[in-house]
């Protein structure tokens, strides 16, 4: 027997990204049964809304990140005497 999926929210972005990547595999294998089909169907979509979920996160720290590094420093808005 096999263990159960683990749940989407607790995958790091390299996991659910390798789990799509197997999903989308044994859809195009097409040896699933159509409920089969139907279920790594699902967990696909959810998977990839994961990924995206990470990489949104990603881009909003580097932009944070840029922000941070552009932005002047209180000393550099301080006024010269």
């Amino acid at each position: 027997m096999t263990s159960p999926a683990p749940a989407i929210s607790d995958l790091s972005y390299e996991q659910a990204r390798d789990e799509l990547i197997r999903v989308v595999n044994d859809l195009e294998q097409g040896s699933s049964t159509l409920e089969q089909s139907l279920a790594l169907w699902e967990r696909g979509e959810a998977l990839a809304r994961r990924c995206e979920e990470w990489l949104i996160g990603a881009k909003a720290r580097l932009d944070a990140a840029r922000i941070a590094a552009t932005a002047p420093t209180t000393e550099d808005a301080a006024p010269t005497r």
